[in-house]
C-alpha cells in the first residue's frame, strides 16, 4: 500500500519527465530549427540567463492574475448564490451568462484599452471575464442540488430561507465551489496573457511577444514554462485547501 501511494505521487513528475525527455528527442531526431521548435534544455538554459527579467515579469502576471481571480471569486459567489437559489434570477441571468460567456475575451482587450489604457488595469478585467463563469455555475449548481424533500423537512422544523441557504446549501455546494476554483485560476492566467500580448508593457506575456519579434523561441518557450508551473502550483494549492475543506464529500476516495 505504502509503495502504491509512493508511487502515485511520483507519477505527475515521471510523467513531465517523460513528456520533457520526448520533446528533446523529437527536436534532435528530427533536426527541428531552433527558430520553430526550441528543446526544453535550450529553454530551460535560456530561462536562467534571463532568470531576472522573467522573475520580474512573473510577478506581474502572478498579480494581475490574482487580482482577477480574487475579483471573479467575489462575483461569482454572490451572483451564484442568487442564480442557484432563485428561479426568477436564473430565467433572467442564464441567458445574458451564456451569450457574454460566449464572447471572446481577447476582443474586448481594444475596448478595455480604449477606456483604461495600456497596462495592468486590462489585464486584471480580462483576467477576471473570463475566469468567473465556471465559479458562477459550479455555485449555483450546488446550491441547485439541494433536494427539495431536505428544504421542506428544514422548514418544517423552522428553518428559514436565509437558514437553508447559509446553514445547508452553502456547505453542500463546497466541493462544486473548490472544482471552480482550479478551472478559474487556470483561465485567470489565460486571460492576464491574452492582455499582456495585446496591450501591456510588462508581463510574461509581453516578454513572449517582445521574444518572439527577436525569433528569440527559446525565451518564448521559457515563458510558456514559466506559466505553466504556475497555473500548477496555484491549481495545487487550490486542490489542498479542497481535500482538507471537504473531506465528507470525498471519504470515497482512496487518494484522500
Amino acid at each position: 500500500m505504502a509503495k502504491k501511494k509512493d508511487f502515485a505521487k511520483a507519477t505527475p513528475w515521471l510523467s513531465a519527465i517523460g513528456l520533457f525527455v520526448l520533446w528533446e528527442l523529437i527536436v534532435r531526431i528530427f533536426n527541428i530549427p531552433v527558430y520553430v521548435l526550441p528543446t526544453p534544455s535550450e529553454s530551460i538554459m535560456v530561462g536562467w540567463e534571463f532568470r531576472a527579467a522573467i522573475w520580474m515579469h512573473a510577478l506581474q502576471t502572478l498579480y494581475t492574475t490574482l487580482a482577477g481571480f480574487a475579483i471573479a471569486v467575489v462575483f461569482g459567489v454572490i451572483l451564484g448564490a442568487l442564480v442557484g437559489s432563485s428561479k426568477a434570477v436564473y430565467d433572467a441571468a442564464n441567458p445574458l451568462l451564456v451569450g457574454f460567456n460566449s464572447v471572446p475575451k481577447v476582443a474586448l482587450v481594444p475596448v478595455l484599452v480604449m477606456w483604461f489604457g495600456i497596462g495592468t488595469v486590462p489585464a486584471i478585467i480580462t483576467a477576471f471575464l473570463i475566469s468567473f463563469f465556471p465559479i458562477v455555475v459550479n455555485v449555483a449548481t450546488g446550491l441547485a442540488t439541494l433536494e427539495p424533500e431536505l428544504r421542506d423537512v428544514l422548514r418544517s422544523l423552522g428553518a428559514t430561507r436565509r437558514d437553508i441557504l447559509v446553514k445547508v446549501g452553502f456547505p453542500r455546494a463546497m466541493p462544486y465551489f473548490f472544482a471552480s476554483l482550479k478551472v478559474a485560476i487556470t483561465l485567470a492566467f489565460v486571460g492576464s496573457v491574452i492582455s499582456e500580448t495585446v496591450a501591456s508593457n510588462l508581463g510574461v506575456g509581453y516578454l513572449m511577444l517582445s521574444a518572439s519579434s527577436k525569433f528569440n523561441m527559446p525565451l518564448v518557450f521559457a515563458g510558456l514554462l514559466v506559466i505553466a508551473v504556475m497555473g500548477i502550483a496555484m491549481y495545487e494549492l487550490f486542490n489542498i485547501i479542497e481535500r482538507r475543506s471537504t473531506k465528507w464529500a470525498n471519504r470515497g476516495n482512496p487518494a484522500n
